[in-house]
């Protein structure tokens, strides 16, 4: 596989992948997708020089080539007897290759002298030369080979997305889920009603040139149609291919549509054998590739437990393994994550007394765990160990057993005994969580543990951060409010959200960031809303479970306490399509309003919205009682401008720096402390609304407009 940049293959690298031994096995609990990090002095990388033109024995020509695909002449003009004469210039036999593109494909032309000669014969004067464009120049690539030898990894390529919660009750740990989405996160073909293939799973070359169609070689995997994403149509599938390496090509042997499962939460079982002769080389590769919608996160379908083995037969479908299903569920009461400060300062009954646990066995017997436990580490170090009780684990199966082909839900008090440690020190603190539910061998121990983390940092969050789904509000003017209670009073400074790229483009429709009181268990007045001429539009992160951050404007400290509500009021009829989180239910704290807030309304989709308020934490609450401190002298100009921006600085003092952000809190320009050249330059970014605000405790803000 070749890495290339959109012009040139100069200075990229080629993998050449390993070949793997049967048996082949994933389970997806980690990721097994190669990765491709390559350096130039790693021990395993090797390099080539590639010319552009050469002749046709391949050896390069010189540097100084410079010809003309075009065929070029020396005319004779006889004016007197009214004769021209054309005779082409002696063509150069060539190969010229196409740099954009590894392997370099060289095809046979002719160079031709990049002139044309005009001889006037009648006149005593020098032939008259017309210069033509030279499009055959030499040119060079330098290609860094790369071999790889990563038994560990399985995948040849990353379209497919590894997950730990899309599917519904998975047999185990993780799934690689099919969608329209690129392995960026963003779609094929967005704004389009088209569908097509999109993603594909590709695996490494495997040796099968010891076998034989007699020895049994089967195929085995797990398919979930939809889980809590969005379930695939009759339209939709996804497809099992086989290649042929004699032949080069890809030959279908498997397909299943997306409504073939009447119940979205249930897993097909495959089992495919390999009969044909032709696939019994020791370059052999199988891929799975879905068709369905190119414009977002669409007609899912989850894979799991891919395994291909000999010595298998038609009545082998059976996945022996006691597994996790998902992550452990936070330790936390009410939240997945809180501001660290106000943890420490209002730990008390803030533990979970229903921490959500699922394991799956997929035997075809009962099983008891030998060890169910969760414990909490810090730095490596552990904190503490919650033993887990198997009564309740089981749902009352008799003797504590795990009856066969079931996936067990259940709620574990973790409320007493310990809490995260307050005193650990820094502003943000993560805490490692693993759970452990063992039995005894044979089993595959990778599934027998989960992990998660307990962040702490400067956000509430009910969500785990992923987007199984999309959600907003339709309608003009319409509102949309999420309920938080915060632990103690402080300064709210932001909001951070994750917009999902689904079906329409709308990260350019405008809201305006708005934040509500508490009305009796729902919106009440509004305490901060943008001002209507400087709104807000969706931005989208590269990549899956990213945020981006909305500051209040002005970069302004709102003093909060108790419920208070963060949202936005949208300027179209569009849903803006903020990421939902279907594994945490909290449409209770979800509310909308079509009809200017004069009422409001629950989400009906129950799920956690990925919108979590940002706090100043350890700020002093009273910041707009308080003592207001006096404004340095200075101004932006010209403002609004269409390019360039200075400062003016009337004070004795050297200048302190400042930084120039969009509204989303990127960084678009800065001037360094004690600058004498005090502009920044905004030519080359969009139309809008920027914030200039100079360095320092007092961290004073301008409004610069760029038309």
């Amino acid at each position: 596989m070749a890495k290339s940049s959109i012009n040139t293959i100069d200075s990229t690298f080629h993998y050449l992948p390993d070949t793997l031994e049967l048996p082949f096995f994933d389970e997806f609990s980690i990721s097994r997708y190669q990765v491709y990090d390559a350096d130039y002095t790693d021990p395993n990388v090797t390099s080539e020089l590639f010319y552009r033109l050469t002749d046709p024995s391949e050896n390069p020509l010189p540097a100084s080539t410079a010809l003309t695909s075009q065929v070029t002449y020396r005319r004779t003009v006889d004016v007197a007897n009214s004769e021209i004469t054309d005779v082409n210039h002696t063509p150069t036999p060539l190969r010229k290759g196409n740099m954009t593109s590894f392997p370099i494909n060289y095809t046979l032309t002719n160079g031709y002298p990049p002139y044309i000669v005009i001889d006037t014969i009648d006149f005593p004067n020098d032939p008259d030369t017309i210069w033509i464009d030279a499009d055959l120049t030499q040119d060079s690539a330098r290609i860094f080979h790369v071999a790889i030898n990563d038994p560990g990894a399985l995948w040849i390529d990353h379209h497919t997305y590894h997950n730990y919660t899309l599917a519904i009750d998975p047999w185990s740990l993780g799934v690689a889920t099919f969608d329209g989405l690129d392995e960026t996160g963003h779609p094929y073909n967005f704004g389009s009603a088209t569908s097509g293939v999109a993603d594909f799973l590709t695996s490494k070359p495997l040796d099968l040139s010891g076998l034989a169609p007699g020895d049994s070689v089967y195929i085995s995997f797990l398919v979930q149609s939809g889980g809590f994403g969005n379930e695939a149509e009759v339209t939709d599938s996804i497809m099992l291919e086989f290649y042929d390496a004699t032949a080069d090509e890809w030959n279908y042997v498997w397909g299943m549509r997306g409504t073939y499962l009447t119940n979205i939460d249930s897993f097909f079982i495959g089992h495919v054998p390999i009969r044909s002769e032709i696939y019994f080389t020791d370059a052999f590769q199988f891929r799975f590739k879905n068709y369905g919608g190119l414009s977002g996160s669409l007609d899912h379908f989850h894979l799991d437990y891919v395994h291909l083995r000999a010595e298998s037969g038609y009545q082998d479908t059976i996945f022996p393994d006691f597994a996790w299903s998902y992550p452990i569920g936070s330790l936390i009461k009410d939240y997945t994550s809180v501001p660290w400060d106000h943890w420490k300062n209002n730990f008390t009954g803030k533990m979970n007394d229903a921490v959500h646990v699922t394991v799956h066995n997929s035997f075809f017997e009962a099983k008891n765990p030998l060890v169910s436990q969760t414990q909490v580490s810090l730095s490596g170090a552990l904190e503490t160990t919650f033993t887990m009780n198997n009564g309740v684990m089981t749902a009352g199966d008799p003797e504590n057993d795990y009856n066969e082909y079931r996936t067990f839900h259940s709620y574990h008090d973790f409320s007493t005994g310990y809490h995260f440690d307050e005193t650990a020190p820094g502003d943000e603190v993560v805490f490692d969580i693993k759970g452990l539910a063992t039995i005894q061998a044979p089993n595959l121990p990778l599934n027998d543990t989960c992990y998660a983390k307990q962040v702490f940092s400067d956000y509430y969050a009910y969500d785990d951060g992923s987007a199984e789904q999309v959600y907003g509000v339709v309608g003009v003017q319409g509102r949309l409010a999420y309920q938080f209670e915060a632990y103690e009073a402080d300064s709210l400074i932001g909001v951070r959200m994750s917009f999902v790229p689904s079906v329409n483009d709308v990260s350019n429709k405008l809201f305006l960031l708005t934040v509500w009181g508490d009305d009796g268990g729902q919106p009440g007045a509004v305490l901060y809303e943008d001002e209507f001429f400087f709104p807000r539009t969706p931005h989208y992160e590269e990549g899956f479970g990213q945020f981006t951050d909305y500051y209040l404007a002005d970069t302004m400290k709102l003093p909060i306490s108790g419920v208070f509500y963060v949202g936005w009021r949208q300027m179209s009829a569009d849903r803006l399509n903020i990421g939902f989180d279907m594994n945490n239910p909290n449409a209770d704290k979800i509310f909308f309003s079509i009809n200017g807030g004069s009422s409001w309304a629950n989400a009906t989709v129950d799920g956690s919205m990925l919108m979590r308020p940002v706090f100043s934490t350890a700020a002093n609450v009273d910041l707009s009682v308080g003592e207001q401190e006096a404004m340095l002298p200075w101004e932006v100009y010209p403002n609004p401008t269409n390019g360039e921006v200075s400062i003016k600085w009337e004070n004795d003092t050297p200048f302190p720096g400042a930084v120039c952000r969009d509204a989303q809190g990127r960084t678009i320009a800065l001037i360094e402390a004690g600058s004498s050249s005090l502009k920044m330059d905004l030519n080359s970014v969009p139309a809008g609304l920027y914030f200039v605000e100079l360095n320092g405790p007092q961290r004073q803000v301008k409004k610069v407009v760029r038309y």
